[in-house]
């Protein structure tokens, strides 16, 4: 079975074209017009040469699907494309795409430095999980303090960690910044952009070095499934720091002379963290999974363009409600990050973010439990729209002090804006905020 690529994915085609098309291979021999399900383990060798050749990397085709898998291959290159990077590597969740990334970079006795607004569950995986494989985190506590980020470099820095919209309270960071320092300090700069998705942010563009997504989210938005994606931007110069980043400079084993740059070029950081992390500790995406994926990046830039618009009209809502304290949306002309906002995210501000209601947790009990169109769960980037109040889930494991700090309050309430008719959303706030009234009355006359 031979197949051919599309020319999709360059520079001469829009973004709503290339997250139909780019990467797609037409010739199946069945004439498919949408891409097939390889579900397959392994792939036949025609010969004991041809076999000796794929291992040895001589034909650039299938060997194993914990290498490589065809169905895997066409949402990889489209997320290539839609992105602006070189290359692309699939696993099996957002919390996968990290670890291969950061794995890829960082050995014991590393240091690198993160923005402290973070997913919960990334932070605890940084300071948890990375110190037991001896490489150390250091959270900046202000983004936008170029001297806070100097003061805390290292001779061991080897990395810059952030994320586009950061989850939940949405405190954007000025990219240029981050990336201008992450660069004077030869480190690379890696950014998760799970909440932006490349329709409103391409964080390559501002000079990230490498892009990672949860794709269960945005890139899928139909809740049905798990997936990851590390994109490569092919801009970081690894061979200029050899004694930092020896895995990229040093001879390949058995390939005297012959290195993962000198062999892959711009595309050396993805080929080894393909090769050498995910191959070897096996965090793949089943080829149907894939799929899955691949069906909702056909209507990415319709659906985030919907939860972004819908996002806005609800915070400026909530925003007026009497018994909300706050609403973190960059999009809000109140908000403190809305010239951020604008710079980086001219599209929208995304749909994932909290609002502090001012009888704390009670409150946002009532809240929550009277709602009926959201849904009440631990996700987002999903066409429904999901409700959660963050200081008794996701930050359930930390402090009281921490959370305050953070600014994790106990009337914090996270929402993730769906798909759904905005009046309907409202509507069903409405509803909910007439309980929260209510449960005020009753409390007082008893």
């Amino acid at each position: 079975m031979t197949s051919t690529p599309l020319p999709f994915g360059s520079e001469h085609f829009g973004f709503d074209t290339d997250q139909v098309h780019a990467g797609e291979r037409i010739g199946d021999g069945y004439g498919a017009r949408v891409t097939p399900i390889f579900l397959t383990a392994g792939f036949v060798f025609d010969s004991f040469d041809h076999a000796r050749d794929r291992f040895a990397g001589h034909d650039g085709a299938w060997t194993y699907s914990r290498v490589g898998n065809p169905t895997n291959v066409v949402v990889e290159d489209r997320l290539t494309a839609l992105e602006h990077g070189v290359g692309s590597l699939l696993v099996g969740s957002g919390q996968a795409a990290i670890t291969v990334a950061m794995l890829g970079i960082l050995k014991a006795g590393d240091h690198f430095l993160a923005t402290q607004s973070l997913y919960e569950g990334t932070k605890t995986l940084f300071r948890e999980n990375f110190v037991r494989f001896g490489i150390e985190v250091e959270f900046v506590d202000d983004p936008h303090d170029l001297a806070e980020w100097h003061r805390r470099l290292r001779p061991s820095t080897r990395a810059v960690f952030a994320e586009s919209i950061p989850n939940p309270k949405n405190d954007l960071i000025d990219f240029d910044l981050v990336a201008g320092f992450a660069r004077d300090a030869g480190v690379p700069f890696i950014v998760d952009s799970t909440a932006a998705t490349p329709y409103l942010l391409r964080p390559l563009d501002h000079g990230a070095s490498v892009v990672v997504h949860s794709a269960s989210k945005f890139l899928s938005g139909h809740g049905a499934s798990l997936a990851g994606v590390i994109v490569d931007g092919g801009t970081f110069e690894w061979a200029r720091y050899p004694q930092k980043f020896p895995q990229f400079s040093a001879p390949l084993a058995g390939q005297e002379g012959d290195s993962m740059v000198t062999r892959f070029g711009r595309r050396a950081f993805i080929e080894y963290a393909r090769t050498v992390i995910a191959a070897r500790l096996g965090p793949v995406l089943s080829p149907v999974n894939a799929f899955l994926l691949l069906q909702g990046l056909e209507t990415l830039s319709l659906r985030v363009e919907r939860h972004s618009r819908t996002a806005l009209a609800v915070a400026e809502w909530l925003e007026k409600q009497p018994e909300v304290e706050s609403v973190d949306y960059p999009g809000l002309a109140s908000s403190p990050h809305r010239a951020l906002a604008e710079r980086y995210l001219p599209r929208g501000a995304g749909s994932v973010f909290g609002f502090t209601l001012a009888g704390g947790i009670d409150d946002a009990r009532t809240l929550i439990d009277s709602v009926e169109l959201f849904s009440r769960m631990t996700h987002m980037g999903d066409v429904r729209s999901m409700i959660l109040h963050p200081g008794t889930t996701s930050h359930a494991q930390v402090s009281a002090a921490d959370r305050a700090r953070f600014g994790i309050d106990d009337g914090l309430v996270r929402l993730s804006v769906g798909i759904e008719d905005e009046a309907d959303l409202i509507a069903d706030l409405d509803r909910a905020f007439a309980a929260v009234r209510a449960s005020r009355v009753l409390a007082a006359t008893v």
